[in-house]
């Protein structure tokens, strides 16, 4: 395997002349931690057992426990980290993620999904001769359940590495993973452990695609959907890290360093254990991934001696105009494809209320606000656990029986979010989305994320009901109301949108190859005519279409789609290309980044978070909570409870259905 790392063997090295300028480095009051940092990370792993050794027979002393003494913090962490042999920093990981109180899973999960037999088996040597224990033993007590068995089988190391494929197996494994799954009551954990934890990896990557022809899905959404917790956890990440390891630590990169503080054991393992193996992969799948480049994302989270260090590690800066290496361009395709082949099941969080019975919902919301007081609890009770179907029997049904209006009396008794919450539950999909829209357009500023959030992912009769329902509230057409409040190129985008006349036919693999073909073309034409170009595909073709297209895209011009609308666009045009094109590639995760932006940081969107959470409620609210654990590492229901309070929270909660 071609070596892909960023730190190599120093030439002319001398290993006495480098403990001598270490030595000196340390000597006297302060250390020069720049020469240390430069000496450690420009030498190989093997180099710097030869420097330790060379320190000892020269100064008589030990250089790890003077290099302890003389560094603080996660600069030391660092350093102390870079000198230790590879096996006996990932035993010492394994280690402290087990003894004391609770157990870093998270730790567990990427050293022993992401490392090959050899280097298991080193471990498990290393932390034997380093702590006089059986790593397998320490691993048992600290974990249980099918998470424990699946860390068992890793840590054994006898993944086939044989290389031979046998055709015929391949369709047995993802036929036994079917039937263990999808196609039954109930999921046979044992079958799952047994293929992912033993078979080769060109044998799991023809599994994977094996299984997606029979299931219609991939083999990660079927793993998110039968297993739960830890044990997901690891099934997803070593279905990862069969698929690509670099883009797996990418991911994990990302991770420990986005959001609230960073992750600094995560962000150091990585960025130790892979310097010498991938990390020019993996910093190409960075930039895929993320649109921009791991050295950036370093720089702008870390500082110091500690940042200097890490960057080194680096390497270098991606340019973000930069083409794709060949291994980023093939999974940039390999990712459209397993978007296009995939049918998603999608899942609601909630469903119309068995035996219901809309007299008695109906004089349960009378008695809840007659009187002194309101009782909320039975209103959120009622409102958030029904269908808007059975909602809107239950309207009908307080005027028919009581003679009022029941959205006047919620209006009267509720306030703030909780009001906003509970009315847009009561109405229809139809009116709630005409009402999202008027409300993005009235007053002082336009909300144009919310404009473009709403006509990107609805349907062409979610669109035209919207329409129709907008008309008979506010007796103009939503058309005139987009003209009069924007302008330009992006009032023509949602203009384009508003007339809910996508197509919906299937791919057409030719007709994809010449509008990605046109696409490509359109990169080198000016602005305008981009613009246009985008908007007479992206704005017009069905969304299974539109997959092929961006895939062959890549094919053309060894970019992806995403990064080029976000190079060469601006402003609300670059807004709404991008929601089309995530919505194309996965639409459950475009509102997990929507429900994350609106909630991150201070104060809370909370237009948006209705928005969401009502409209989504019903139709894939689980997959989009599924995509926000995944994405954001922390669940959509920890995010409410922190982030919202009192009856308000309470109602989301429900909506959100589950903690994952």
């Amino acid at each position: 395997m071609a070596f892909r790392g960023t730190v190599t063997d120093a030439p002319d090295f001398d290993p006495s002349a480098d403990a001598e300028s270490l030595y000196n480095a340390m000597k006297g009051i302060g250390s020069d931690k720049e020469a240390i940092l430069d000496l450690i990370t420009s030498r190989s792993n093997a180099q710097r057992q030869e420097v330790i050794a060379a320190y000892k027979s020269s100064f008589g002393k030990d250089l790890i426990d003077d290099l302890k003494y003389e560094l603080t913090g996660k600069f030391e962490r660092l350093i102390v980290s870079l000198m230790r042999k590879p096996a006996y920093h990932d035993a010492k990981e394994i280690h402290d993620a087990v003894k004391g109180v609770g157990t870093n899973e998270k730790c567990l999960i990427e050293i022993l999904a992401s490392r090959n037999n050899k280097q298991i088996h080193d471990m498990v040597e290393a932390y034997r001769d380093a702590y006089g224990r059986d790593i397998e033993e320490d691993v048992v007590a600290d974990t249980s359940g099918h998470f424990k068995k699946m860390l068992v089988v890793l840590l054994q190391g006898t993944r086939d590495e044989s290389g031979v494929v046998d055709a015929d197996l391949v369709q047995q494994d993802a036929q036994d993973l079917y039937s263990a799954g999808e196609e039954q009551w109930g999921t046979d954990e044992a079958k799952f452990i047994m293929i992912l934890g033993n078979r080769s990896v060109t044998h799991l990557h023809m599994v994977f695609d094996a299984y997606e022809a029979i299931a219609e899905m991939s083999i990660e959404d079927s793993i998110k959907h039968e297993l739960s917790g830890d044990f997901e956890r690891l099934m997803l990440a070593v279905v990862q890290c069969v698929r690509s390891l670099p883009m797996f630590f990418a991911k994990r990169l990302y991770k420990s360093m986005k959001g609230l503080g960073t992750a600094d054991n995560t962000l150091i393992r990585i960025m130790i254990s892979r310097s010498e193996i991938d990390m020019l992969d993996i910093r190409e799948c960075f930039r895929l991934a993320y649109e921009k480049s791991l050295y950036n994302m370093i720089k702008d989270d870390t500082s110091g001696d500690y940042k200097r260090t890490l960057l080194n590690l680096c390497g270098g800066d991606d340019d973000l105009a930069g083409e794709f290496f060949p291994e980023a361009a093939q999974i940039a395709y390999k990712m459209w494809e397993l978007s296009a082949m995939t049918k998603v099941q999608l899942r609601p969080t909630v469903r119309p209320a068995p035996n219901f019975d809309p007299a008695a919902d109906a004089q349960a919301l009378r008695k809840a606000m007659k009187g002194f007081g309101t009782d909320e609890d039975a209103i959120i009770e009622i409102v958030a656990r029904r269908s808007n179907a059975q909602r809107q029997e239950i309207r009908q049904t307080f005027k028919s029986l009581l003679g009022r209006d029941l959205m006047k009396d919620l209006k009267s008794e509720l306030s703030k979010n909780l009001e906003r919450l509970i009315i847009g539950l009561m109405l229809t999909p139809a009116e709630f989305d005409a009402k999202m829209m008027r409300k993005a357009i009235e007053g002082a500023g336009t909300d144009e994320h919310a404009l473009i959030e709403i006509l990107v992912t609805r349907s062409n009769e979610e669109i035209l009901a919207m329409n129709a329902s907008y008309k008979s509230t506010y007796k103009k057409s939503l058309e005139e109301a987009i003209q009069s409040d924007t302008s330009g190129h992006f009032c023509r985008i949602l203009v384009s949108l508003v007339q809910g006349a996508r197509e919906e036919d299937p791919a057409d693999l030719e007709r994809a190859t010449a509008d990605a073909q046109e696409l490509a073309n359109a990169c080198n034409s000016d602005s305008d005519d981009m613009e246009m170009k985008f908007m007479s595909i992206l704005c017009t073709r069905s969304f299974p279409h539109l997959r092929k297209v961006f895939q062959e895209f890549v094919r053309y011009t060894n970019k992806d789609i995403e990064q080029i609308i976000k190079k060469e666009m601006s402003g609300d045009v670059k807004n709404a290309f991008y929601a089309i094109v995530r919505s194309v590639k996965n639409q459950p995760s475009y509102f997990a980044d929507r429900l994350y932006k609106a909630m991150k940081g201070l104060g809370t969107d909370d237009r948006a978070l209705i928005r969401i959470m009502v409209s989504r409620s019903e139709r894939d609210l689980f997959n989009v909570r599924k995509e926000f654990k995944e994405t954001h590492d922390v669940s959509l229901h920890e995010f409410i409870q922190s982030d919202t309070s009192g009856d308000y929270r309470k109602t989301l909660l429900v909506l959100c259905g589950g903690e994952d």
